[in-house]
């Protein structure tokens, strides 16, 4: 017990000796400045803005200044996760790039719709009460430093024949117990135990408050809450499960509308043969037969189809392939560039095919164009980028419900998005960018 007790003693009065100790009290005063300013610029900007934006006038004014507002607090944002990187040592992962709309009220409502700027705003308004902790934590220590150094600076910088010299203020960050003063060197010991205790709180209470300030950034500054990564897992289960159910009816429906019949005709028109066959009309017979033998060859066709929309064999050929493959059969001359280094998933290829396959038939029934340009990379942090675009002449818009929606559940059921730059007159281009492993 008493080593324990020893043990604990050592490391709370040996705190102050050590780096971890620097660190903690350089990223109180550069967190705690850099929160002071960063609240400061969002409490005015926002007020601000706020203020213009409740005039009719004001508005496009008011609202331009809140994207302002939230462009500021990225880079803010930005900032914090940097200091926290270089002076903790704390990496906390950046949160995803902002990604504008097409054209100006686009823009604008994803300006106004970025969570991430959200939670840095804030971030910044709770970050004053902790900018003012992590300053008195640094005060604190300043005071203990001083207050520490006071036996050494009276025998240097005071007369020791005098009587006691001018006394020294000895400095204490607490709101009360006044400003006591020492007019001699054994007095100044008592200055210096002050001072220890100051300087030994001072690094505690740095460390308290950073792992705080820590546990905010992390929560507020990276790339997803809880809630909301909650809340993007709940949706993107519903789409699986919907575009399950979707494919399942599709495939109900293609066997019964198509094979199916077919194979039944087949049935009847052989039923039919066979009752003919001791009919002395041998055209009769031979008419039956060759009707029996189309169906027969269509519901192959039609069964092959459906197993290509399941899953089309070209994939095991790798996506390169595949792509090329859909090229060559577009209405419009399409053209492939590939460099794909590390092969996706199956899953992951499958969707990227029927992806690009859609936006092809898209080009060739909506936007007149005359070339057709696929690319298809893979990118560092393991992301497949997927580029379709057309000399067409645009118009394309997720909002209006067309097959881009759809395009975009496919894709958001393995967190991959889908950005679309389309603008009155084209050119239209199509990114789709998807992880190499779901």
């Amino acid at each position: 017990m008493e080593d324990e007790l020893r043990r604990v003693v050592g490391i709370v009065v040996g705190a102050p000796l050590t780096r971890q100790a620097r660190r903690d009290l350089l990223y109180c005063l550069f967190g705690g400045v850099a929160g002071y300013l960063g609240f400061v610029v969002m409490v005015v900007l926002l007020a601000f803005g706020l203020t213009v934006s409740a005039s009719v006038l004001g508005t496009v004014i008011g609202l331009l200044l809140v994207t302002l507002t939230l462009r500021v607090s990225r880079r803010i944002g930005r900032l914090h996760r940097f200091l926290l990187r270089k002076i903790l040592h704390c990496q906390v992962e950046a949160p995803p790039r902002f990604a504008p709309g097409t054209g100006l009220l686009g823009r604008l409502d994803r300006r106004l719709r970025d969570r991430v700027a959200w939670r840095g705003v804030w971030y910044s308004l709770i970050k004053l009460p902790v900018a003012a902790v992590q300053g008195y934590a640094a005060v604190f220590a300043v005071c203990g430093l001083i207050d520490l150094s006071y036996p050494l600076i009276w025998p240097l910088f005071r007369n020791p024949a005098s009587s006691g010299g001018h006394p020294l203020a000895v400095l204490q960050p607490l709101p009360f117990g006044g400003t006591p003063h020492v007019s001699s060197w054994p007095a100044t010991l008592f200055a210096a135990v002050l001072g220890a205790a100051s300087l030994v709180a001072g690094v505690w209470l740095a460390r308290g408050i950073n792992m705080g300030d820590r546990a905010l950034i992390r929560g507020l500054l990276g790339p997803r809450t809880m809630a909301e990564r909650v809340s993007e897992l709940e949706r993107t289960r519903t789409l699986a499960v919907e575009d399950a159910a979707a494919a399942l009816r599709r495939v109900e429906r293609d066997l019964h509308d198509g094979a199916q019949m077919r194979l039944a005709a087949l049935a009847m028109n052989l039923g039919m043969a066979r009752e003919k066959l001791g009919d002395p009309d041998s055209e009769t017979v031979k008419e039956l037969i060759d009707a029996a033998h189309r169906n027969a060859v269509d519901a192959l066709a039609d069964l092959r189809d459906l197993a290509r929309g399941i899953h089309p064999p070209v994939l095991d050929s790798g996506l390169a392939s595949a792509l090329a493959s859909l090229a060559t059969s577009s209405a419009i001359p399409a053209s492939v560039t590939a460099d794909i280094a590390i092969r996706p998933a199956p899953a992951i290829e499958t969707i990227a095919y029927f992806c690009a396959a859609e936006l092809i038939a898209n080009a060739t029934k909506h936007s007149y164009a005359n070339e057709i340009k696929i690319n298809i990379r893979t990118e560092r942090g393991d992301v497949l980028r997927l580029v379709v675009s057309d000399d067409g002449v645009g118009g394309a818009d997720l909002s209006r419900g067309s097959g881009l929606t759809g395009l975009v559940q496919r894709v958001s059921t393995v967190d991959g998005r889908l950005d679309v730059s389309s603008p009155g007159g084209g050119p239209t281009t199509v990114t789709v960018e998807l992880p190499l492993h779901a």
